[in-house]
């Protein structure tokens, strides 16, 4: 435990000021820090306005610019104070040392004397935390156009671990039952306790993939694929060009990242579909110059990723109303190149992990509004739910879907995710 609190602190202050996603840092932690970094990372980001809150009560005034690692040091503090079973003496001398070390005796001694006070009122303070919004108000520009109570759902749902969720390529049924797994009504497959991924049953031979359940959804709107020649722009990593290949579609997976392509590749070698053609290229330019059409356009949108916060919590403070509006800008560019890609009476099914309604709802009307090549096709329950039935209505008033975080609460909830079904008609 010696550097490993700081580390938390330096990847908390990198994530937060760079706005970079956690995951992307990862690769710095050692394998056997990897468990404890992980666990105090998320729990801080969970907990993040309510722990700020607590800090900034005992704060006479704000901490200097130039020692603004010893902010991060706190906030890690108090996270593990409140939150864990961690002897508070332990956490309070690692944390004091490393701001003596990075500040200044003088700073340490306020760290001192604030995370006694903290230790001396822990469960009233853990209180007033727990009653703080989790929902930052950056984050709730990103919510325009949903109601009060919509917006209490969603902000119950921060704290909620999220479960894992695989695909199964074939017969989901039998290897629910083979893994002791909840069946959803969309056929994913639910675990709420697991070892490593790759320890799981069935991994080595590929029989399925990790995959949200409400990002298993898109393909299994599009309908009946089996045969078709489809295109999955920004496919990487390769969950729905996964999908598509089980169920015997003719697969283009587009990329512009090699790296990510790679990972793509990865991916589908381990699934056994080797028929997958990767190609590297930015999806505009692809959709300007490829001669080919398509059956079928699956266009998975660059998106602010705000509906996987239950997953990804630090989007819930490194995304705002700019990011959603150029997020937006992009996914218009890219659907309106999509009918140069597809054949008349062709599908082109639009998508986002965003709970944002500009990058969802509005962004399909407006597009509808001004492109006379497509129209809206009602996406069937049948095709959404070969399982079972949905507690909540996924299926909104014109036919597209809209999944929130608290829907299926009884069983752990959902990312948010928009998905729009179009046929080309002109």
């Amino acid at each position: 435990m010696t550097t490993i609190r700081l580390n938390c602190a330096k990847i908390l202050q990198t994530v937060l000021e760079e706005k970079i996603f956690f995951g992307e840092l990862k690769k710095q932690v050692s394998e056997q820090d990897l468990p404890y970094v992980n666990m105090l990372i998320l729990l801080i980001l969970r907990h993040l306005c309510g722990l700020k809150k607590i800090l900034q009560t005992f704060l006479q005034k704000k901490i200097p610019h130039k020692n603004r690692i010893a902010e991060y040091l706190l906030l890690s503090a108090i996270a593990e104070i409140l939150y864990t079973q961690t002897a508070p003496y332990a956490v309070i001398n690692e944390t004091v040392n490393h701001i003596k070390k990075t500040c200044d005796k003088y700073m340490a001694g306020m760290a001192n004397a604030v995370l006694r006070r903290i230790v001396a009122d822990k469960e009233k303070l853990r209180q007033k935390a727990d009653k703080v919004s989790p929902l930052p108000d950056t984050f709730l520009s990103v919510l325009d156009g949903y109601e009060a109570a919509e917006i209490k759902h969603i902000a119950d749902f921060v704290n909620v671990l999220p479960p894992l969720d695989i695909t199964a390529k074939e017969n989901p049924v039998a290897l629910a039952e083979q893994m002791q797994a909840t069946l959803m009504p969309g056929g994913s497959l639910r675990l709420f306790s697991y070892p490593k991924i790759h320890e799981l049953p069935e991994y080595a031979s590929g029989s399925w993939w990790v995959q949200d359940v409400a990002a298993a959804l898109p393909v299994k709107a599009m309908g009946d694929v089996t045969g078709l020649n489809v295109v999955d722009l920004c496919a990487a990593p390769g969950g729905k060009t996964a999908q598509l290949a089980a169920v015997g579609a003719k697969v283009t997976a587009l990329d512009i990242s090699e790296n990510r392509l790679s990972v793509l590749q990865q991916n589908m070698q381990r699934l056994n579909f080797n028929d997958v053609r990767a190609i590297c290229d930015d999806a505009l330019h692809f959709m300007q110059t490829c001669p080919e059409k398509f059956d079928a356009v699956l266009l998975d949108a660059p998106c602010s990723a705000t509906g996987t916060f239950r997953r990804h919590p630090e989007v819930l403070h490194i995304k705002n109303a700019e990011d959603v509006q150029m997020q937006q800008n992009l996914q218009r560019q890219m659907l309106n190149e999509c009918h140069n890609i597809l054949k008349i009476g062709g599908i082109l099914l639009y998508s986002v992990c965003s709970i944002s309604k500009a990058e969802g709802e509005k962004q399909i009307e407006e597009f509808l509004k001004e492109n006379k090549h497509f129209k809206i096709v009602p996406i069937k329950k049948e095709d959404i739910a070969p399982c079972g039935h949905w507690q909540d209505e996924l299926i909104l008033q014109n036919g597209c879907v809209r999944t929130l975080p608290y829907f299926e609460n009884s069983l752990g909830g959902m990312d948010a995710f928009f998905i729009c079904k179009m046929q080309r008609i002109i």
